[in-house]
Parts: C-alpha cells; structure tokens; sequence
C-alpha cells in the first residue's frame, strides 16, 4: 500500500493564498509521503493546461504520484437539460484526470437536504443516479479510469447505499473510495461500515472525526449529523474513531491500493496534515 495525502488536507493554505498546489506538492513530498490527491479547491484545473503540466513536471521532479482526481457532482436536476449539462461538465472533467496521468476519479453524484434524504426517496433517484454513473464510467473506461462515489455528502454516505449504488452501475471501473472516517456523519459505525465497503474500494481516505451525543452540544466548530449527533474534524489518530482495528480490516483485505489521509480539524492544516500522515504509518507499521 501507498500512503499519502489529499490536497484537501491543505486546503486552509491554499486558499488563503499562503500555498500554491504546486507548493502543496513539494510540502507532501517532503513528508516523504509516496503520493498525493487533487482535489481542485482554491484552484482550478478547468481550461488550464498550464497548470496541469507544472502539476505533472513538479509531481515528477520530487518524485511522488499523482493518484487521484477529486471532484463534486449532482445528478438530481431540474430537467432533462440540466441532467445532461452536468453529464458533459463531469466528462470534461475525466478529461482533466486524464491530461494529469491519474487512473482513478471520485465524483459525486447526489445532495438532497435532510428532510428529504430519505431511503424512500433515494431508491426513487437510484434510476437516474445509476445512468448518470455508468454514463461517466464508460467514457471514463477508454481511459482506463476507474471512477467512484465517496461516502460523502449525507444523501449517499450510507454504507449500503453507497454499495447498492455500484452494484446497479454494474461496471469493472467504478468502486467506492471509502472515507473511513466519513460514515460517522450518518451516524454508522466506522469499523461496521468500513468491513461491509472495503471490498469494492479502488482508494482509501483516512479521517478521524470526535464525537459527542446529540444531547450534549460542545459549541463552536462542531457540526451535526443526520441523527442530531455532534462532530469535530479531528487530526488522524487523536479522535474518536478505532483507528488500528481500522487498519486491521483494510490489511487482511484484499485491498492493496493507494492510503490518503484527509484532514479537515480546527488545527493549523500542515501540522494536523502531517502528524496524521505519521499516525497512518505508524499504525500500518505496527499491525
């Protein structure tokens, strides 16, 4: 397994303007991590195949790999025009992943607000998130791109629908990248949710959340989840999550691919970003 880190990670600096992805490249490099994941938040990659190309020469020089290409979706539209209109922008963005060398794409696919994310409601979407998916997928498979949906974003962040959603795309390219930490905002258990999805993970995203009960607000900084409980981005390691049975699971699986850390604490970014990234090594060392 390679470990490394998402640029996400890094977010805080990177809009702030303190770094460039290009930065973030040479920061990740020299946590003598073995790769790294674009995610373009506080840039962009769109029309800008500059950039693309010193993303490539500079991932090159420091010699890290570029795993990964991350991006947000929503399939749930207003029309049929809509629906299309977004199938074309995510396929111009499987052109980006391609220009950067990346054989792997996360996007999403869906976001309804919580009244109205139920599973009633999910399996009435499931058709058209389904096509929007296997559309994606095989433009993406003339690349040799594997595409996958994150349990991300409330509304398909549930284990099994996350797994009900790729076995009906039924496609070879496209999985899940599991968020180990990510399963929490709905209130499943991390270990549960992680041994039921970790046999259709093409990438792995290690983040750590604490928590408290719903009856036991801690104030600012804490957000809520879809049954009212409270969540803190924590550095990797230091929260709440059974990090080492985490790793346990992942290494007597037959998953064998690429490790990123994602760190979204109240913590400076880089700090928070590299003790994590010592805590995933750390750990995988030790079981």
């Amino acid at each position: 397994m390679k470990i490394g880190l998402s640029s996400y990670s890094l977010y805080q600096a990177i809009n702030s303007g303190e770094m460039t992805i290009i930065d973030a490249i040479q920061w990740v490099a020299d946590q003598g991590a073995d790769h790294i994941e674009i995610v373009p938040l506080g840039f962009s990659l769109d029309d800008n195949p500059q950039l693309i190309n010193e993303i490539i020469e500079k991932a090159q020089s420091v010699g890290i790999e570029l795993s990964h290409y991350l991006i947000g979706a929503n399939f749930i539209t207003e029309d049929q025009e809509a629906f299309e209109q977004e199938i074309e922008r995510v396929k111009k963005q499987v052109d980006i992943a391609n220009a950067l060398g990346v054989k792997m794409m996360r996007h999403d696919v869906a976001w309804r607000a919580g009244e109205e994310a139920s599973i009633i409601q999910f399996e009435k979407d499931l058709p058209i998130l389904v096509d929007a998916c296997q559309q994606i997928a095989d433009y993406a498979a003339q690349f040799d791109i594997t595409t996958s949906i994150e349990n991300h974003g409330f509304y398909v962040q549930a284990s099994d629908r996350v797994l009900r959603l790729v076995s009906e795309v039924n496609r070879s390219n496209f999985k899940t990248t599991v968020d180990v930490g990510n399963f929490m905002c709905v209130d499943e258990d991390s270990v549960s949710a992680v041994k039921k999805n970790i046999g259709q993970a093409s990438m792995v995203h290690f983040k750590d959340f604490y928590v408290r009960p719903s009856y036991e607000n801690p104030g600012e900084g804490w957000f809520q989840t879809t049954g009212g409980n409270y969540l803190r981005g924590a550095i990797v390691g230091h929260g709440d999550i059974d990090m080492r049975e985490i790793v346990r699971i992942i290494k007597n699986s037959n998953y064998d691919g690429y490790i990123s850390i994602e760190f979204e604490g109240l913590e400076e970014c880089k700090q928070g970003s590299r003790i994590g990234l010592d805590n995933v090594r750390r750990l995988f060392n030790e079981e």
